[in-house]
C-alpha cells in the first residue's frame, strides 16, 4: 500500500492505442487549441487597441478571452505531448499543478460569466444608472473579486486534495488531472469527507450564481418584450443571446459532465463530455460573440487589415 508521498507521477488516461489514432488526436487538440490562441487573442488585441471598445461588456470579455487561453493552457500541451510521444506519464507536482490551475481559471470563467450577465442587467434594465453601477472602478473591483474567488477556491481544493493518502495506484481515467479521478485512489473514503464539504461549499456558491444568471435574463426578456421597437428589439437580443450561448455550453456539459447517473458512465463518454467543458468552449466563445457583435467584428477587421498592412 502507497500513499501520496511515495507517488511520484500519475497515469493519464490514453486517447488511443494505435499511433495512427494518437496522430489523429494529436492533430484534432492542435487545430482546436490554435483557432483558441487565434479567436481569444484577437479579441484580446482588438479590445485593447480599441479605444472605443473600452466599455463594461468588452471588458469583461477581454477578462473571459484570458479565462479561455488559459484554460485550454492547462489541459491540452499535456495531452498533445503524451499523445505524439505515446506516453501517459505527468508528475505529481504536474498533475497537483494542472488540477490547481484548471479550477482556477474554470471558476474564473463561471464568475465572469455571471458578471457579465449583472451587465447586461443593467443595460437593459436600468440603462440611466449604467454609469453608476459599472463605472470603471466597479468593473475593475467586479472583474479582481472574480479572479481573486476562483484563486482561492482552487487554492483551496487543491491543497486539500494533495494532502489526503493514496492507496489505490497512481491511473487516472481522465486525459487531464481532475480532483474526481484523484480521490477514487483515497486510502479510506472517510479522508475525503473535508473535501466534500469543500465541495458542497463550491456548489452553493455555484448554484447561487446560476440562480442569479437565470433571475437576471428573466427580468432581461421581460424588458426587452416591452421594446416598441422591432429594432430595439434585436439590439438588445444582439448583445444577450451571445452570453446566453456561453453559459448555456459552459454549465451544461460540466453539470452533465459531474452529475449524470453511473449507468450513463463509460470512458468514451467522459472522454467526449470533458472535451466538452474543457477545450471546446475556449474555441467557441471567440465565434460566438463575433458573429452576433458587430462592434467587434469590425475591430477585429481593423486589426487584421493593419496587420496585413504593416507587412
Amino acid at each position: 500500500m502507497s500513499n501520496s508521498s511515495s507517488i511520484s507521477h500519475f497515469l493519464l488516461l490514453a486517447l488511443a492505442d494505435t499511433w495512427q489514432l494518437q496522430l489523429l488526436h494529436f492533430c484534432l487538440f492542435l487545430g482546436i487549441s490554435l483557432a483558441a490562441l487565434l479567436g481569444n487573442g484577437l479579441i484580446i488585441s482588438a479590445v485593447a487597441c480599441g479605444h472605443h471598445l473600452h466599455t463594461p461588456m468588452f471588458f469583461f470579455l477581454l477578462n473571459l478571452a484570458l479565462s479561455d487561453l488559459g484554460s485550454i493552457c492547462t489541459t491540452v500541451p499535456k495531452a498533445m505531448h503524451n499523445s505524439l510521444w505515446g506516453t501517459r506519464k505527468i508528475s505529481y507536482t504536474g498533475c497537483a499543478a494542472q488540477v490547481f490551475f484548471l479550477l482556477f481559471f474554470l471558476g474564473s470563467e463561471y464568475f465572469l460569466l455571471t458578471i457579465m450577465c449583472y451587465d447586461r442587467y443593467v443595460s437593459i434594465c436600468k440603462p440611466l444608472h449604467y454609469g453608476t453601477l459599472l463605472g470603471s472602478r466597479a468593473c475593475a473591483h467586479m472583474a479582481a473579486a472574480a479572479w481573486a474567488s476562483a484563486f482561492l477556491n482552487a487554492l483551496m481544493h487543491t491543497a486539500n486534495t494533495f494532502s489526503l493518502p493514496l492507496c489505490h495506484g497512481n491511473a487516472l481515467g481522465q486525459f487531464f488531472c481532475e480532483i474526481p479521478q484523484i480521490l477514487k485512489h483515497l486510502c479510506s473514503h472517510t479522508n475525503s469527507f473535508r473535501e466534500l464539504g469543500l465541495i458542497a461549499l463550491s456548489a452553493c456558491l455555484v448554484f447561487g450564481c446560476f440562480v442569479f444568471i437565470v433571475f437576471s435574463y428573466v427580468q432581461i426578456f421581460r424588458a426587452v418584450l416591452r421594446i416598441p421597437s422591432e429594432q430595439g428589439r434585436h439590439k438588445a437580443f444582439s448583445t444577450c443571446l451571445p452570453h446566453l450561448a456561453v453559459v448555456a455550453l459552459f454549465v451544461s456539459t460540466i453539470i452533465f459532465a459531474h452529475l449524470k447517473p453511473p449507468s450513463m458512465s463509460s470512458p468514451s463518454l467522459d472522454l467526449a463530455l470533458s472535451v466538452l467543458y474543457s477545450v471546446v468552449p475556449p474555441a467557441l466563445n471567440p465565434l460566438i460573440y463575433s458573429l452576433r457583435n458587430q462592434e467587434l467584428k469590425a475591430a477585429v477587421r481593423r486589426l487584421m487589415t493593419g496587420c496585413f498592412q504593416v507587412h
